[in-house]
């Protein structure tokens, strides 16, 4: 039986500095601030995917030009 399975991401706000982060970061070891930076960038990407994905645009759409529409609104 196949399952469809979704994950819900609620926003998270904590008063932190870039600095803070950027201190935190240095003193993990390499193996875990490089699991840190793969997070932090495939969250970015589904950040970026699900905006594309809002404006309608479909995924061979967005490959062939991830920015149309998109940068073009927000400016």
């Amino acid at each position: 039986m196949n399952k469809k399975f979704s994950m819900v991401f609620q926003e998270l706000k904590v008063p932190i500095s870039a600095d803070e982060i950027i201190e935190a970061v240095k003193k993990m070891k390499k193996s875990d601030r490089e699991a840190f930076v793969e997070d932090l960038l495939a969250i970015l990407l589904l950040s970026i995917y699900r905006a594309l994905k809002k404006q309608g645009q479909t995924t061979r759409q967005a490959k062939q030009n991830p920015t149309k529409g998109f940068l073009e609104k927000e400016l």
